[in-house]
């Protein structure tokens, strides 16, 4: 595992009047992290991004960027990062061509076989005469995505690219962000709202909540949290295994302690588990499923209103 830090917050502050848009976050991400930040519209995604790409100014905190914190030492960090936050300021009467074209000559970049490059990395190089304002939303997105990445970026930022897209497009996008990330090693970090189809890409997640950071965990934690089981409370948990991998043909388990089995196979037959154990002279106390489904664990962090 990698354990070098691409971007460290600590206590991150913004508030707008008298609301705290985001209030003290700390949020630590590792070089070749897919790092889903969730939340509810309206959470203060959006802003911490926005701080992250020096686009807003916090009113207190530190923002640590490939080691860099001091301003000026900052500035230079963030050439290696590409950001989409909200919809690019592309042009809606050029072509993909010349809208990358336009910010190559902006951002003073010499390489011009580097936007044919990034039109290819995103699909898009047979676009041809067809004005950006023709394009599908999944064809606006990714031209966006194509623009982050006209600096060659070690780190890229995308505020909700897979919103509005359709289920086609929805898989698209998920299939481009893990080629990005593996293949072209880029670290990414994304936001959004619809929970389920995140958790097909992330590795590391931050739940945001009014302003604040409820909870950060790895995909590997997640699945954990969330894999179903039966907990079996037994009076010998010896004999109870034996019956279980000899009987029943469970492999998948885990003994908890004295008198408790976790099992992850055969869960779906309660009374077929108890009724073996029972007719083998295994004692059984009581049998428990667990595991929450992604969404209620979700939910029961944050609350509704969340789409999944």
């Amino acid at each position: 595992m990698n354990n070098e830090t691409v971007l460290q917050l600590t206590g991150i502050t913004k508030t707008y009047g008298k609301t705290k848009a985001v209030d003290n976050i700390n949020i630590t991400i590792k070089k070749g992290d897919i790092y889903g930040l969730i939340g509810k519209n309206g959470a203060g995604k959006t802003t911490l991004l926005r701080i992250i790409a020096s686009l807003v100014f916090p009113d207190k905190g530190e923002i640590q960027l490939f080691g860099a914190t001091s301003e000026a030492v900052l500035q230079e960090a963030r050439t290696r990062l590409g950001s989409v936050i909200e919809m690019p300021a592309l042009y809606p009467n050029l072509t993909a061509v010349q809208n990358l074209e336009y910010y190559q000559q902006v951002k003073g970049i010499p390489n011009k076989a580097i936007i044919m490059e990034k039109l290819e990395l995103v699909g898009l190089t047979d676009t041809g005469k067809k004005k950006f304002k023709d394009f599908s939303l999944g064809m606006k997105q990714r031209l966006g995505i194509a623009l982050a990445l006209l600096n060659n970026p070690d780190f890229i930022i995308l505020d909700e690219p897979i919103n509005g897209l359709d289920p086609a497009g929805i898989v698209e996008m998920r299939e481009f962000l893990k080629k990005l990330n593996q293949e072209q090693n880029i670290t990414i970090l994304i936001s959004s709202h619809l929970l389920t189809e995140l958790s097909l890409v992330a590795t590391r997640y931050g739940i945001i909540d009014q302003g604040r950071l409820v909870k950060e965990f790895t995909d590997n934690e997640l699945k954990e949290t969330c894999k179903q089981s039966l907990v079996i409370n037994v009076d010998d948990t010896s004999k109870a295994v034996s019956i279980l991998e000899t009987t029943l043909g469970v492999k998948n388990f885990k003994v908890i302690s004295g008198t408790e089995i976790k099992i992850y196979d055969h869960i779906d037959d309660p009374a077929e588990i108890n009724y073996q154990l029972n007719l083998n002279g295994v004692r059984v106390l009581n049998i428990t499923e667990m595991g929450d489904s992604l969404e209620d664990y979700f939910l029961s962090l944050i609350g509704e209103g969340m789409y999944v």
